[in-house]
């Protein structure tokens, strides 16, 4: 595959942008990879993340931990975690909490999650949103009516269900 960019070169590296929801993928060669400020080295091959994971678990500083502890639920040992870079069950990662704080640290650069969060829908604002517009239907109603005491209740049940503005 040849460069968009300059056309001459082989593309070693392959740029996905989105911007404005409109998506855009490029195919570059080292040299123009270099120029719009991406690293090509050969470090950024692409490594299993279980490689990964148990290549940082096998560090020289103290965080490494006692070879021979075990997770009481699966059985599994942190040697087992550092030979594979997987944990066996959600209770290991109270059990290897020390070693994964150090070993989150050092991918990561913090122990804590900072960024966005998926925050589904709530279920309720959506039912109030249906239940707003019910009222509204029937206030509609109530007015072409000329029913103007119902219309009024309708009126003042839609203020108190409305967020405020």
């Amino acid at each position: 595959m040849v460069c968009d960019n300059c056309g001459s070169g082989d593309a070693v590296v392959h740029l996905t942008q989105i911007v404005n929801n409109e998506m855009s993928t490029y195919h570059l060669c080292e040299k123009c990879a270099a120029a719009k400020g991406l690293e090509t080295s050969p470090e950024s091959v692409n490594i299993p993340l279980t490689d990964f994971l148990a290549q940082m678990g096998q560090t020289s500083s103290g965080e490494e931990g006692d070879p021979e502890v075990t997770c009481d639920f699966c059985g599994l040992t942190f040697a087992d975690f550092r030979e594979t870079g997987r944990l066996g069950c959600p209770h290991c990662y109270a059990t290897f909490e020390t070693q994964l704080r150090g070993l989150l640290r050092r991918i990561h650069g913090a122990t804590q999650h900072v960024g966005k969060v998926y925050l589904p829908p709530d279920p309720s604002a959506n039912e109030m949103e249906k239940r707003l517009e019910g009222l509204r239907r029937k206030l509609q109603r109530a007015v072409d009516a000329e029913d103007f005491e119902r219309a009024a209740e309708l009126r003042d049940k839609i203020r108190d269900l409305e967020p405020a503005r």
